[in-house]
């Protein structure tokens, strides 16, 4: 009687570590409010803000599975739309930021051939 209780609480344990384990897709609004403060930089030019390379490195580093990177992608082509932000300025960033992003950043990279 007494192992029946230990093995269900060893699977209780489990079920509680693996259920916290589980990690949410990233979204487009978690993309956008960790890349404001590139805005000036995607824009403009110049230096980039050394927020700006942490929240690169927060969306890289949330970007797990390649429906992440999808989604990523999809949100930084439309935000280049909609904020006229260059596109050598957003090519250049991973360089600045001294990062890899494994795909070209650009307006008219397909999001859905991303796939790692």
């Amino acid at each position: 009687m007494a192992s029946v209780k230990v093995a269900c609480i060893v699977v209780m344990c489990m079920a509680v570590m693996s259920a916290s384990v589980m990690v949410q897709a990233i979204t487009c609004n978690q993309v956008k409010v960790s890349l404001l403060p590139c805005l000036g930089y995607l824009m403009n030019g110049g230096e980039a803000a050394p927020l700006c390379c942490s929240g690169v490195k927060i969306v890289l580093g949330a970007a797990g599975s390649s429906a992440d990177k999808q989604t990523v992608c999809n949100c930084l082509k439309d935000a280049a739309g909609k904020y006229n932000i260059n596109e050598q300025y957003a090519q250049e960033l991973p360089g600045v930021c001294k990062v890899n992003v494994p795909y070209k950043i650009s307006r008219s990279t397909n999001c859905a051939d991303i796939r790692f």
